[in-house]
């Protein structure tokens, strides 16, 4: 009951919406990055308030929310040091609010006159400084937009209890704002080009409603190897689940987790709940392991500054990406279900499996189901070679004993550990239900 482990999760060949989806060749990039940071910077940040949706949930009047441009002054704002601080993170792309649903463009858009550059003390363009110093890193840029804009007049929704006009009533409306909305894509298509584009807020309307198929057609005919995320109205190519860890594998042949690092997506300095980077890097393993993305978000103040709570994060997850960088990029997810109890990749010809174990443990840990034999073993990081031994294994029955992997007391790493195993053949799992095949 041999068979070779063909990286079960990237075989899956669903149809989305009817759309031709991108070859797995454009995704690699993609596939391979393992890491990116999310960044929410608005006017939200001046009164640490919840972008966008304080005002729309009317914890906060509109007017009040929008006073908040006289204080966004981005006076401290480095793009090339916060570009420092993501690739020190090892993160491998970005993508940044160009625009969120209250409706402020972070660069100087022709289409109204709501953004940074023309209505904050900031008076310029925060955005494309930020692209240029991510291509001149080699990162990959992708760019956040919004498609409700609940401050635009022709936009029809407002507040969450009510709405400007009834879309049925007044076509004319919603007309005009397409064309604003389309304006603002080819202000951005044309001017910086993304590599992703981290669409949002596509709940409230459907996707005939949205375009979505002409706005998919328009951005690929630009440039064809864009990657679409998905919430385009169902013509993305990459699944994205918020905050919560997905049980089943998503759909799309790509997936990407976005996750706070407190419980706000923009600057809120009442929001102490940060997560340890433990926790982090124990949900970026499993991510990983479930040949997903991270996708980690940071909320920078309104002078530029990032929170040194959140840089303290993203220090440390780079010491740990970086000392096991092998095991993280450009890997495939690892073994099913059932065969270790704990996260795991594979390289991406099937040579090495890499184990993470939890920071500070040590003793025997078990994989099942493996028919290779171990060529080596070693902690990664560390130099140090694990004891190995298979127990159970009967001469005469082809299913395999299970290797037990004894990792040395004081030789893992604080936060996670991790063990590689090659082998002298792709990775072939038993998947049977053992007894006297």
């Amino acid at each position: 009951m041999k068979r070779l482990f063909t990286l079960l999760f990237l075989c899956i060949n669903l149809a989305v919406s009817g759309q031709e989806r991108l070859p797995e060749s454009k995704l690699r990039w993609f596939n391979d990055a393992k890491l990116g940071i999310f960044i929410h910077w608005g006017i939200y940040s001046v009164d640490g308030i919840s972008e966008s949706w304080s005002f729309h949930n009317r914890r906060i009047s509109h007017t009040g929310y929008m006073k908040q441009l006289g204080g966004f002054t981005a006076a401290d704002y480095n793009p090339g040091e916060w570009v420092k601080l993501i690739m020190e993170s090892g993160a491998r792309y970005a993508v940044i609010t160009s625009k969120h649903h209250d409706g402020v463009a972070l660069w100087h858009t022709k289409m109204n006159d709501l953004s940074i550059p023309v209505r904050t003390p900031a008076g310029r363009d925060v955005l494309t400084p930020f692209v240029k110093e991510l291509r001149k890193a080699g990162l990959k840029t992708g760019l956040y937009y919004s498609l409700i804009d609940w401050t635009h007049p022709d936009y029809p929704g407002f507040l969450r209890d009510s709405a400007r006009y009834v879309m049925k009533e007044h076509p004319e409306k919603w007309a005009n704002f397409l064309s604003f909305m389309n304006g603002q894509l080819d202000e951005l298509m044309k001017g910086l080009n993304p590599d992703l584009w981290w669409f949002d807020g596509d709940w409230e309307h459907n996707a005939d409603e949205w375009q979505a198929a002409a706005i998919r057609k328009k951005l690929l005919s630009h440039n064809p190897d864009v990657i679409i995320n998905g919430r385009l109205a169902g013509f993305g190519d990459y699944d994205t689940p918020e905050q919560n860890f997905p049980v089943t594998r998503p759909d799309l042949p790509a997936w990407e987790l976005c996750m706070t690092m407190n419980d706000s997506w923009g600057y809120q300095g009442n929001d102490t709940a940060y997560k340890t980077p433990y926790e982090i890097i124990s949900i970026f393993a499993d991510v990983i392991g479930f040949g997903g993305n991270l996708l980690l978000d940071i909320g920078p103040k309104a002078d530029g500054t990032i929170p040194a709570a959140q840089v303290h994060i993203l220090k440390e997850l780079g010491k740990w990406t970086g000392k096991h960088s092998e095991a993280i990029f450009g890997t495939r997810a690892g073994l099913p279900q059932g065969h270790f109890y704990g996260p795991s990749t594979l390289s991406a010809d099937s040579l090495s499996l890499y184990l993470f174990v939890s920071g500070g443990s040590f003793g025997q840990v078990v994989v099942k189901g493996l028919n290779n034999s171990v060529k080596n073993a070693a902690i990664l990081g560390t130099g140090v070679k694990p004891e190995l031994k298979v127990v159970g294994k009967i001469s005469w029955s082809p299913v395999p004993g299970l290797l037990f992997i004894d990792i040395p007391e004081g030789q893992g790493d604080k936060y996670m550990t991790v063990v590689k195993l090659t082998f002298e053949k792709p990775v072939s799992l038993y998947r049977g239900k053992g007894g006297l095949q």
